[in-house]
């Protein structure tokens, strides 16, 4: 049974067991007492056995690989009226339970996301969160910023595609067509680690160029097979 404005934080993982120690102890210091369901995608690390044995008892199910799938699993299950998707390099800010029923008092808000800056505080990591910026105030935002929805919302628009890529900017684009969407201040803190080596411009060069491919209609397929040697 769904409690109404219960936050059910869903954190998809994939042999992340560098990440979820931290990861499980900041989602226990939440203010708000969110319901945290961890899915796994089918580690062959210790990931799972991490979760399973954290004092904070987060719920832990296991789904087929794919990001899509794992989400749509944990949604499944969830027993909030809010669904917040969370990846397990990104922090949230302590007032996310609060700022997300905030501003779901509003009934015009369907779901939205965080500002987001990218860990570091070098040049890099701050021309990577400006050019984030700029895609969020033309309605363009991704996973790594928390995105956070009504569950009946979510459920009527059918969940999560199993795209192999662009599943988050594909549901962020439905969920721009059901209703109002807003971008909370946070900032969550996400890892940029990841795209250090490539530099800013290789860096925000991939993203426009898979974003435009698939907006074209190349398909996810092509794409997924693309973004590996992109990123």
């Amino acid at each position: 049974m769904r409690s109404g404005d219960r936050v059910s934080i869903v954190v998809p993982f994939l042999d992340e067991a560098a990440t979820l120690p931290g990861l499980l102890r900041h989602l226990e210091t939440l203010p708000g007492s969110p319901e945290v369901i961890a899915v796994d995608g089918g580690s062959v690390d210790r990931g799972p056995e991490i979760v399973a044995a954290h004092p904070s008892a987060p719920r832990l199910l296991a789904a087929g690989r794919g990001r899509a799938r794992q989400m749509n699993e944990g949604a499944r299950v969830a027993g909030g009226g809010v669904l917040l998707f969370l990846h397990a390099d990104t922090r949230l800010p302590p007032g996310a339970v609060a700022g997300i029923r905030a501003a779901l008092g509003d009934r015009d808000v369907v779901g939205g996301n965080f500002a987001l800056r990218f860990d570091g505080g070098d040049r890099f990591s701050r021309l990577l969160g400006a050019w984030y910026a700029v895609q969020r105030r033309l309605g363009v935002y991704y996973g790594d910023s928390a995105i956070w929805l009504r569950t009946d919302v979510f459920e009527r628009l059918g969940g999560y595609r199993e795209l192999p890529i662009m599943e988050d900017y594909d549901l962020v684009r439905r969920l721009r067509r059901a209703g109002r969407t807003v971008c909370l201040p946070g900032p969550a803190v996400t890892s940029a680690r990841r795209w250090q080596r490539r530099g800013i411009v290789r860096t925000v060069a991939a993203w426009a160029l898979i974003r435009w491919l698939y907006l074209v209609g190349v398909s996810p397929d092509r794409l997924a097979r693309l973004y590996p040697r992109i990123r």
